[in-house]
C-alpha cells in the first residue's frame, strides 16, 4: 500500500509542477490519453526495432516482475548496445522468448532460467550469476574441501580469461588460447569425489552447462555478463515505482512501448524528445540522418519541423513525453 500511495503521490506532483511551470490545465485522466495514443503511434517503431534485433550477433535478455491490482506479471528485456525492448507478460513461461527470438541466430546472453534454453541460437550465461552461486555455495558448506576445490578451480580459471579481456577485449582470437584452459578445468573436476551433495550438485551443474559457459570465447564482442540487460532493467525500475499497483495490463503495454523508443534514442545518442518533436516513427534506419537533423551545432537556431502529424507530439508539446516515462 505504501509503494502504491507513493506513486499516486509522484503521479500528482509531476502533473502540479507540469501545470504550475507551463500554464498547463492537465489531469490524470488527460495524461493517460496521451500515453494510449502516444503508444498507438510507436507500436510498429518497437515492431521494426525487435525485427532488426533479430537480426543482429547478439541480444541480452532478462525478465523481471511487476504488481498490478491483484496479481504479479512480468516484463522482459531484450537489449543490445544499441536498442532496448521491453514487453508484459502475464507469466514467467517462455512463449514470449520464443515468438520474439525464435529466429534470431546471434549469441543470446542471459541468466539460467530454463526459458532461455528452449531457443536454439548460441548462447551464454552470465558468469557473475554463477559467481554468486558458487560463493554461496561455498559459505553454505563451509568445510566442503571439494566444493572449495571446485570453486578455487573455477576462480582461477575466470581470472586469466579476465586478464586477457582487460589487454586485448572481447576478441576471440586472444581468447580461444582459454580454451585448453576450460578443458584442464574439466578434467580437473572430474577427478574432484561426490563425497558430498553438494559437490555432485556442482558437478553435475557445470557439466550440463558447459557448451553454454563459455561461448564468448568463440564469438567477437560477446560479454561474459549480462550486465547490459541488467543495466536496462533499471530504467523499468525507476518506471515501475511509480505505477506499480496502479496500471492495467494495457496500461502498463502502453509505458512500455514509450520505455522501448526512449530507452533505444538514449542508446542511440538521440535525444528523446527530440525523437518525438521530429515526427518520426523508424529509429533503426533512420538513426544518422536523425541524428544530424535533430542534433545540429550549438550556435544554429533552425528548428526541427516535420510535415507528418504526431499526435504525442500535438498533445504534449513541452516535454510531458519524459514525464510519462518517469
Amino acid at each position: 500500500m505504501k509503494r502504491v500511495l507513493n506513486g499516486v503521490l509522484h503521479s500528482l506532483v509531476a502533473i502540479y509542477t507540469l501545470n504550475r511551470l507551463f500554464g498547463f490545465q492537465m489531469n490524470e485522466n488527460l495524461v493517460g490519453r496521451f500515453k494510449e495514443r502516444g503508444a498507438e503511434y510507436y507500436r510498429e517503431t518497437r515492431k521494426n526495432i525487435l525485427a532488426e534485433m533479430v537480426k543482429g550477433n547478439l541480444i541480452h535478455a532478462d525478465e523481471t516482475r511487476i504488481r498490478l491490482h491483484t496479481k504479479s506479471a512480468y516484463v522482459w528485456v531484450f537489449a543490445t548496445f544499441r536498442e532496448v525492448l521491453y514487453f508484459y507478460s502475464e507469466t514467467r513461461e517462455g512463449s514470449l522468448v520464443q515468438s520474439a527470438l525464435g529466429e534470431f541466430k546471434g549469441v543470446l546472453v542471459s541468466d539460467f532460467y530454463a526459458a532461455y534454453d528452449s531457443l536454439p541460437c548460441p548462447q551464454q550465461k552470465c558468469l557473475l550469476h554463477l559467481m554468486r552461486d558458487l560463493n554461496d555455495a561455498v559459505l553454505d558448506n563451509p568445510y566442503d574441501e571439494d566444493v572449495k576445490g571446485i570453486v578455487t578451480a573455477f576462480a582461477e580459471l575466470l581470472h586469466g580469461i579476465v586478464k586477457t579481456i582487460d589487454r586485448w577485449g572481447l576478441k576471440s582470437r586472444f581468447l580461444r588460447k582459454h580454451l585448453v584452459d576450460v578443458a584442464r578445468f574439466y578434467k580437473q573436476i572430474s577427478k574432484t569425489g561426490r563425497s558430498t551433495a553438494a559437490a555432485s550438485k556442482w558437478k553435475d551443474r557445470l557439466e550440463k552447462d558447459r557448451a553454454k559457459l563459455f561461448t564468448f570465447l568463440s564469438h567477437d564482442g560477446v560479454p561474459w555478463n549480462n550486465n547490459n540487460a541488467e543495466h536496462a532493467i533499471k530504467a523499468f525500475a525507476r518506471l515501475r515505482r511509480a505505477i506499480e499497483g496502479l496500471s492495467t495490463p494495457t496500461g502498463i503495454e502502453e509505458y512500455l512501448i514509450l520505455l522501448s523508443v526512449c530507452q533505444t534514442c538514449k542508446y542511440s545518442g538521440l535525444d528523446f524528445l527530440d525523437f518525438l518533436r521530429s515526427g518520426e516513427t523508424d529509429i533503426v534506419t533512420g538513426r544518422q540522418s536523425l541524428g544530424r537533423e535533430l542534433a545540429p551545432p550549438r550556435s544554429s537556431m533552425v528548428q526541427v519541423h516535420s510535415s507528418r502529424p504526431n499526435p504525442l507530439l500535438e498533445s504534449c508539446r513541452a516535454g510531458v513525453g519524459e514525464y510519462l516515462l518517469y
